[in-house]
């Protein structure tokens, strides 16, 4: 079997995809849409010491693979190993393809990968140190790349497209509003965003709706981003955004409680304590927005230790059902009024994305590298993937802290534009 022919069986037979290698042999459907060239030896180590998804990635990311076309399309079309990785009989049976050369040598990891060994030295998964670490190795890439992926309003969480057509900056500027609106937001309100990222949903919360707002993120490239397009915006008096753990907020008797993104960072065993201490920071009546991302069902893994996205991507992110999550904020107290699940607009989200990506690729890869613009080239794409197949989902749940008496402050029909 040839090199081409092996890794066309990694891929997967059906997929529409030319393969070309440097041994000269070449495989799949002359002329298809995406090419996938193995360049050296090295790629054959990768594969042959973790075939399928993580050897694949390990591959492309150092460099020896290079993927020629639009790379949602190629996961697209090689979706089974993408989303639910080889299993072992294949593995091995690609294993033996390769020989035991390939096996043997020596391939250093790219620099790009978390070394488990590393954050264990940190302390156990969720700790306050190893927290700040994980969100130090997402977040504080470059202000400048997030500023070329995100666009102008800097969001990195899901969009809410209002119609087929809607731009990226239209449809963040609708999810903003859409949790103002769900939050009941009002002039003179004090709003906690945790985890807010560069600081988009207090400066719509204090610019749009007169909401005095405090954002706490663990990213210091973020929290200074923020501060100065706080200034800018002249929004100084009402929005302010901190390089702080949420946990270390000493404040308390806020209207609101906004949580967009931060949830899939915190782990399964400490959501008890997250949820109750958000509780705590609310008064009686005030609400909580959590919007994240979520498994389809409570039967898969939470965690994927060994795959692409815990190792290249977030580090001990942990991804509950939504139904986990609901349990979770009605055991702490909360009454839950509304949810909804937005996985195609996250989907959607994500195109935009990768076409800013793509749009600024020459310019992306000159300030963080290339390694790490491939870890994002090939991470958004395999998510828009997983947000279309139902891998993944994306819902917002909105809880209300009672009053004594059990008034929630919800009227019986709200007149809000939610589907």
């Amino acid at each position: 079997m040839t090199l081409a022919q092996i890794f066309e069986k990694i891929v997967g037979p059906a997929a529409n995809v030319e393969f070309a290698a440097y041994d000269g042999s070449k495989a799949g459907p002359s002329g298809a849409s995406v090419r996938i060239e193995v360049k050296s030896p090295i790629a054959v180590a990768y594969l042959a010491q973790s075939p399928g998804e993580m050897g694949l990635a390990r591959a492309y990311i150092a460099g020896h693979i290079d993927v020629q076309g639009d790379m949602y399309t190629l996961l697209s079309e090689m979706a089974q190993i993408t989303l639910d990785d080889m299993p072992m009989r294949e593995k091995l049976s690609v294993a033996r393809s390769l020989g035991v050369k390939p096996l043997l040598m020596r391939v250093p990891l790219p620099p790009q990968e978390v070394r488990r060994s590393a954050m264990a030295r940190l302390g156990s998964r969720h700790a306050k140190q190893r927290d700040a670490e994980a969100i130090h190795h997402h977040y504080d890439v470059s202000n400048r790349f997030y500023e070329w992926v995100l666009g102008p309003s800097m969001a990195y969480t899901c969009a809410v497209f209002p119609e087929e057509g809607s731009t990226l900056e239209e449809a963040q500027f609708a999810k903003f509003d859409l949790v103002a609106k769900k939050l009941d937001l009002k002039p003179g309100m004090r709003l906690l965003d945790v985890g807010c990222g560069w600081g988009g949903m207090v400066m719509h919360a204090a610019k749009h709706y007169g909401v005095k707002g405090l954002g706490v993120t663990l990213s210091r490239q973020q929290a200074e981003w923020a501060q100065k397009a706080i200034a800018e915006a002249g929004l100084s008096e009402l929005a302010e955004v901190r390089h702080l753990d949420y946990r270390d907020v000493t404040e308390t008797g806020f209207d609101a409680v906004s949580s967009i993104g931060l949830t899939e960072h915190i782990g399964k065993d400490q959501l008890p304590g997250y949820f109750g201490f958000l509780y705590g920071k609310l008064k009686a009546g005030g609400r909580l927005l959590n919007h994240c991302i979520t498994r389809p069902t409570g039967k898969e893994r939470t965690i994927n230790k060994g795959g692409f996205i815990n190792r290249y991507v977030f580090p001990d992110g942990e991804l509950e059902s939504v139904g986990h999550l609901v349990r979770e904020m009605e055991d702490t107290g909360f009454e839950i009024r509304h949810e909804e699940n937005l996985r195609e607009h996250y989907a959607k989200t994500l195109e935009k994305w990768c076409a800013n990506l793509d749009a600024h690729w020459d310019e992306a890869v000159e300030e963080v590298g290339q390694g790490t613009a491939r870890v994002w080239r090939l991470y958004m794409a395999g998510c828009i993937v997983g947000f279309e197949r139902n891998k993944v989902q994306l819902h917002q749940v909105l809880g209300v802290k009672l009053g004594s008496k059990g008034e929630a402050g919800v009227s019986l029909r709200p007149s809000l534009d939610w589907p």
